[in-house]
């Protein structure tokens, strides 16, 4: 399979547009969501970790391809989870230069058929949507947009920018597929043990959407962009507890350092989590304060998109994550939504905030927590 598309600038993808496009397709799981949340708030505590990747799970089927069979749904989030699985699987090669080439654990072996089936799955995947988009589909065409859709437009335009081949395609897919599900429940999860842990942000927040929003319908992804303190809760959780706790770059040339030579093609690694809590850059950095992003705060300027290198969540550069504009605009509707139609208890408290080491910062412990209903979360704007 091709690189990955991430590398393009200005690509239709990377919009905030072609988020807002897809913005249709996440409905109905953020209504499936609220509702089965609603059904468990009838004095039975809810595992909302698993709720939550079901919820991200869901929403990166819908948005990635609208009408995607049941079998091809399941086949993909198999896919993903062993891909997961085998990007941090402990490979002895890394460490042992004469077992290199042996495949001694099988890991190449794995990688392969993983490879082979995300292949076959990603080529049914677009010649079902060449199909539909020809009008031959079986299925009613439901004129949703879907990220497929973006992607094989912009790959038909013959004015675009970027020229999208097959593989392409089948590579920024796997990358929504592979990297999307477990950050995007991670983010929201610690979003919302933050803010039980700060009842005040809380309660600041929820002032927020009843201002913005009312009680008469449930908030949207439309309605992020005219609430700055749930953007300033994202952004200090981002800082706080960045789904991805490394970035990492290629040196294309010899790079001097402090008195350090980095020889070309070395592998550099920055460690997102530590810079988020420098001391040199924030002031008391372990502790949750969102509004050191509200006007008037230290880091009222400082944006997530890699700007500023002391906020970089989504890393920097043309190969940042592709994923950024979905992440800023679905990520804090979700997590608004499940604070504007439920108050949340934790039934054993204190909630522990421990994190577990890993490729993704997700907590060590199952956020279970015992919601009751709010607000009826049907129906969604």
């Amino acid at each position: 399979m091709a690189a990955s598309t991430a590398a393009f600038p200005r690509a239709p993808w990377r919009c905030r547009s072609s988020a807002t496009s897809t913005s249709s397709a996440r409905l109905p799981t953020a209504r499936s969501t609220a509702s089965s949340t609603a059904t468990a708030a009838k004095g039975e505590t809810l595992d909302m970790s698993r709720q939550l990747i079901r919820m991200s799970n869901n929403a990166i089927m819908r948005m990635v391809a609208s009408a995607l069979p049941g079998d091809m749904a399941d086949t993909a989030r198999d896919c993903a989870k062993k891909v997961a699985e085998l990007v941090g699987a402990f490979n002895l090669e890394d460490y042992v230069a004469l077992c290199r080439g042996w495949d001694l654990q099988g890991l190449d072996r794995k990688t392969r058929d993983v490879r082979d089936r995300f292949d076959a799955l990603l080529e049914s995947m677009i010649r079902t949507k060449e199909k539909e988009r020809r009008g031959e589909a079986d299925e009613t065409n439901t004129k949703t947009k879907d990220l497929l859709d973006i992607l094989m437009d912009a790959a038909a335009d013959p004015a675009a920018e970027v020229k999208l081949t097959r593989d392409n395609i089948k590579a920024f897919v796997l990358d929504i597929f592979t990297a999307g599900s477990d950050t995007t429940a991670t983010t929201v999860e610690w979003m919302l043990a933050e803010l039980l842990n700060h009842p005040d942000c809380l309660q600041k927040l929820r002032a927020e959407l009843d201002a913005v929003v009312g009680r008469s319908r449930v908030v949207g992804e439309p309605d992020v962009a005219q609430m700055p303190y749930l953007q300033a809760v994202l952004k200090e959780t981002l800082r706080l507890r960045p789904p991805a706790v490394f970035a990492q770059r290629e040196a294309i040339e010899p790079i001097h350092v402090r008195g350090y030579t980095i020889p070309v093609k070395t592998s550099v690694f920055f460690n997102i989590f530590s810079i988020g809590r420098e001391p040199a850059y924030w002031e008391e950095p372990l502790e949750f304060r969102p509004e050191r992003f509200m006007p008037g705060g230290a880091g009222e300027a400082v944006d997530p998109k890699g700007q500023h290198m002391q906020l970089m969540p989504f890393g920097s550069g043309r190969r940042a994550c592709p994923g950024m504009g979905l992440a800023m605009q679905a990520v804090p509707a979700f997590l608004a939504a499940l604070v504007q139609c439920f108050d949340w208890e934790v039934p054993n408290p204190p909630l522990d905030m421990e994190e577990e080491a890993g490729l993704v910062t997700a907590r060590k412990q199952p956020l279970v927590l015992l919601p009751t209903q709010r607000l009826h979360p049907l129906p969604l704007p």
